[in-house]
């Protein structure tokens, strides 16, 4: 079985919409038939045993189509729970052992805190009350509570899962390639306050190309540094960056940035981030941060000049004209 959770359940729907519809048609048929057939007419002959009110009848010969019926019917209700059984099988598990079927999908972490929804992507990138997924492939959702209980759901695509304090629920969905554009409402199933029915979020369904587009751009830093003017510093220092969660660690030199500004964008992972500006020629201070990157990154720094450095060169230049 392959397919959307909404495919599953249009399935599982339309397999008891079309039996129960035909079973209802044949009943209903063979009662009207028999109502018809065995009508009272006032004609019965002399002697004919008639049923009676409170008694039951004997000499029928209708065992065998009794049995058959019972037989027939117990062979489609075992079937249909069988089959309804692996359908929602595959609804827990789409995977062929679930790890496999996890780590190929979009993994994003649902925190519930009163009243709104916060997501963060396997890469680290963050954001709040919408949630952006690509068209045709798996988002695995891993659903938690900040505070009290809730429950994240997307009833356009037939999703519900808990989010309790200290635990997590794990769900998934898929949304299908024609509903790329789309917006899907979130809503928290579970109450949970005085503005519980304000708790919502958007679902957006991007094309897949459009997705990496847009985490590509949550994933990509921009540098610019200024002296205490406020103009472009273009030479003279090399910028560090240093990831604390990853491997990642890039030097940038000041020929490599464009007017004082540089873009880094071949980071893969979000997070704490460490950057050191160093000067080349002593003629600025050293600078060190730290910031936590959640999405797109846009830093101005401003270089201060090296009063010690500047006091020696002075002092050499003094020395210089006394001779």
């Amino acid at each position: 079985m392959q397919g959307t959770r909404v495919d599953v359940f249009e399935q599982i729907f339309l397999v008891f919409l079309g039996l129960g519809t035909l079973v209802g048609i044949v009943v209903v048929a063979y009662t009207l038939y028999n109502a018809y057939k065995y009508r009272d007419t006032g004609e019965a002959d002399e002697g004919e045993d008639l049923p009676s009110v409170g008694e039951l009848p004997t000499g029928g010969k209708g065992g065998k189509k009794l049995f058959l019926s019972f037989g027939i019917s117990a062979v489609i209700v075992i079937s249909l729970v069988i089959w309804t059984y692996g359908m929602l099988l595959y609804v827990e598990d789409p995977g062929d052992g679930g790890n496999s079927a996890q780590e190929d999908a979009l993994n994003v972490e649902v925190t519930g805190d009163s009243f709104a929804w916060y997501y963060e992507y396997e890469t680290g990138i963050e954001s709040t009350s919408t949630l952006r997924v690509p068209a045709g492939e798996r988002v695995w959702v891993n659903a938690t509570s900040g505070d009290v209980w809730h429950a994240f759901g997307i009833p356009d695509q037939r999703v519900k899962a808990d989010a309790i304090p200290g635990e997590y629920d794990e769900t998934w969905f898929q949304a299908d390639e024609s509903e790329a554009g789309q917006q899907q409402e979130i809503k928290c199933f579970e109450l949970c306050g005085e503005y519980h029915t304000s708790m919502k979020g958007t679902l957006q369904i991007m094309d897949a190309d459009e997705f990496d587009q847009w985490m590509d751009e949550q994933l990509t830093m921009a540098f610019t540094i200024e002296d205490q003017n406020g103009s472009r510093v273009t030479e003279g220092y090399e910028l560090t960056l240093e990831s604390q969660e990853s491997d990642f660690e890039g030097s940038y030199t000041a020929s490599e940035f464009d007017n004082g500004t540089i873009e880094v964008s071949d980071i893969e992972q979000a997070g704490e981030y460490n950057v050191t500006i160093e000067p080349t020629d002593g003629q600025f201070e050293p600078v060190e941060d730290q910031f936590d990157m959640t999405g797109e990154v846009d830093e101005t720094y401003t270089l201060e000049m090296n009063t010690t450095e500047s006091t020696a060169n002075e002092s050499e230049t003094n020395d210089g004209g006394s001779a």
